[in-house]
């Protein structure tokens, strides 16, 4: 990981609502990707419900659950049971485009973040970024904050950016990371064009200040799981 910064004082974490206000914020300078090497942005598998019908996705779930059963340490199934169940949980009546995902869709992504655990402990030599971004979606979803900041340094670090580095920066301030929030942010700051760097700087203070006033005194890790 970039940053291992396990240090005492912690702020709590903030609910789904705000992460979701929080990054988009900068009117689409990170959410959508630009300035940034993520293909559409943080969100932009939920609009397509990334291709499958749900009801294909969830016995593709099932035949993968099998394999990982009869062979643990597949990190290849692991990591397609992690992917699939997030689509599973992107499509249907599992997402609702208004609202956001349904019980049914938190169950399955509470899934896929096990699986991708799995994968993550049977400990992949470069583990895979672009699931890795969809677990930061996953996590991010539930309120782990924390978790979702962990995946987004994988993505980071294969994809560095002052986009991918403004990311993990709002991910770890809503984790209160604070010093981890602070060194990605300078990184974001120095990576990105000249003329997009005072926007993009005054968007994470604000999302540092939020995240600060949403309260402290949590343990560390302290995460709410939807």
């Amino acid at each position: 990981m970039l940053f291992d910064l396990r240090g005492p004082g912690r702020r709590r974490t903030v609910q789904v609502i705000y992460l979701s206000l929080a990054l988009l914020m900068g009117g689409g300078l990170v959410l959508f990707g630009i300035g940034g090497n993520i293909s559409g942005g943080l969100f932009d598998a939920f609009k397509s419900g990334n291709g499958g019908g749900s009801d294909t996705l969830a016995k593709e779930a099932r035949v993968l659950e099998r394999r990982v059963a009869k062979a643990p340490t597949d990190q290849h199934a692991w990591l397609r049971l992690a992917q699939t169940q997030f689509q599973d949980a992107s499509s249907g009546a599992n997402y609702d485009q208004t609202a956001g995902f349904t019980a049914s869709g938190k169950a399955k992504l509470r899934a896929a973040v096990k699986a991708w655990e799995r994968y993550l402990a049977l400990n992949p030599k470069k583990p895979d970024d672009a699931v890795a971004s969809v677990m930061v979606q996953a996590d991010a979803a539930l309120g782990r904050y924390a978790k979702a900041a962990t995946a987004m340094e994988i993505v980071t670090e294969a994809q560095p950016s002052s986009g991918t580095f403004a990311q993990l920066a709002q991910l770890a301030y809503a984790a209160g990371q604070t010093r981890k929030g602070d060194l990605s942010a300078a990184k974001a700051i120095s990576l990105a064009p000249p003329d997009q760097r005072n926007t993009i700087k005054s968007e994470l203070d604000t999302a540092k200040s939020q995240a600060a006033g949403s309260g402290s005194g949590a343990a560390a890790g302290t995460q709410t799981t939807g």
